[in-house]
């Protein structure tokens, strides 16, 4: 009974034995010819130089680049397509892919079904997208660095990985420098896009309709948006960096039940902006030097804040609303800069509750003009009135148990140094292409 079975198994296993490196001298054919020749299991070994695109990967192959070997799509379509299972891509240059976006023309595509594809320590240049995982399950794309188009509108550019329905996808440790968003990842699952650093993008990373999955460790750096998590459920977002982004670190838009830990947000509009986004913990973070730490609109309910620091924003919270909204958990409130708080029994909490907003910031907030009372007598007597008796306070953000000392979180010189490049950069930006339905536009 046991011999047909083993019989099948040997069978299986007699291509992979027969499996052999084979050395690919460069000319404008030599990729697909040796493709077409190979078996299935064979190590191709790219001679430096050229090899022309597009190209299919339809059995599974090792085709390694070596570092040295240029693959060039010719400005039409994809350059290199991945339709087989247990395919690897590694150590290529693959550039000039064409530039059609409905086509989601790309540096490499891993079409649906594909199982397994590994895409590691590539170079793409100049590709309408990087990396397009569509459908795709169990995918790993590590330690590659692409460097996206420039066209004037930011738009009409490509992302750096496009993730579409492609369950299981690991995408880590890669640059992306340049084009639109630095991953996208719309109606999909179970995804871990951890330690990569993205820069001079629309967003760094860009979910829609995204659930159960990973985004952690990465640093955004002088991008329009850091990380848009939209209408997406369960998502961990921790250990990450927004650092010089112009508009918000990170947004919660329709996303719930998610973890926002343990991130850095400095220097932007907004360090968070949270919109109808319900039953999320939000701990750890630090909220440093942005004109709003966060704002809070639109019916969000039964978040948990606690552990945060808010450092030096002009405004520590933007939030207009009738009621009180607490923002502490089991005892354990935030840091706040701006609150003058004493701690007589040494247990690391103020002695005081605090209200980040007061009356005059709700009337600042629905009418600007009245900032030109902001050093009037009459202003300084209203908010004299509501410290000293807070029944008067409007509804608004409640913290019973402030933190005497903030969450650290260390940046590296190597990452400091980047930040600082972005200088004056969003001072003299007025309007671009980024700003126009960004949030729609994929």
């Amino acid at each position: 009974m046991r011999l047909p079975w083993i019989m099948f198994v040997l069978l299986m296993l007699a291509p992979m034995a027969q499996a052999e490196e084979v050395h690919v001298q460069a000319g404008a054919d030599a990729l697909a010819t040796a493709i077409a020749g190979a078996k299935p299991g064979d190590v191709l070994l790219l001679d430096p130089g050229q090899y022309a695109g597009p190209v299919v990967v339809d059995r599974p192959l090792v085709i390694d680049g070596q570092g040295a070997a240029v693959v060039d799509g010719g400005g039409v379509g994809t350059v290199l397509t991945i339709t087989a299972d247990d395919v690897t891509l590694r150590g290529l240059v693959v550039q000039n892919s064409g530039g059609i976006n409905q086509a989601i023309d790309s540096g490499i595509k891993i079409v649906r079904g594909v199982k397994r594809a590994l895409v590691e320590s590539n170079h793409l240049i100049d590709n309408m997208h990087g990396v397009d995982v569509h459908g795709g399950f169990d995918c790993i794309v590590r330690g590659n660095t692409i460097e996206g188009r420039q066209n004037a509108r930011m738009n009409e550019r490509g992302n750096g990985f496009y993730v579409w329905n492609a369950p299981g996808t690991v995408i880590e440790n890669n640059t992306v420098r340049w084009g639109r968003d630095g991953i996208f990842s719309n109606a999909s699952k179970r995804g871990s896009y951890r330690n990569n650093l993205f820069r001079d993008l629309r967003f760094a990373v860009h979910y829609m309709y995204t659930h159960d999955s990973e985004i952690s460790g990465n640093v955004s750096i002088g991008n329009h948006l850091g990380y848009a998590i939209m209408f997406s459920d369960r998502v961990q977002v921790q250990n990450n960096m927004s650092l010089s982004d112009r508009g918000h670190g990170v947004m919660l838009n329709f996303a719930n039940k998610s973890d926002i830990s343990g991130n850095l947000m400095r220097g932007a509009e907004k360090c968070t902006f949270i919109y109808n986004a319900n039953r999320n913990l939000i701990a750890g973070n630090r909220f440093e030097g942005c004109d709003i730490g966060i704002h809070f609109t639109a019916g969000s309910e039964k978040n948990a804040l606690t552990g945060n620091a808010f450092i030096g924003n002009r405004e520590q919270v933007k939030y207009v609303g009738t009621r009180d909204i607490e923002w502490s958990l089991e005892g354990r409130g935030n840091y706040w800069s701006d609150h003058p708080a004493f701690d007589l029994n040494g247990d690391g909490l103020a002695d005081s509750p605090f209200r980040p907003n007061d009356l005059m910031d709700s009337i600042l907030w629905s009418q600007p003009s009245a900032s030109l009372l902001l050093g009037s007598p009459a202003v300084q007597l209203i908010r004299w009135s509501q410290a000293s008796f807070p029944a008067t306070m409007p509804g608004g953000v409640v913290d019973s148990h402030p933190l005497m000392a903030p969450a650290e979180i260390a940046v590296s010189p190597e990452i400091t140094a980047m930040q600082a490049e972005i200088g004056d950069r969003w001072q003299k930006v007025t309007i671009d292409d980024a700003d126009v339905d960004a949030e729609t536009t994929h």
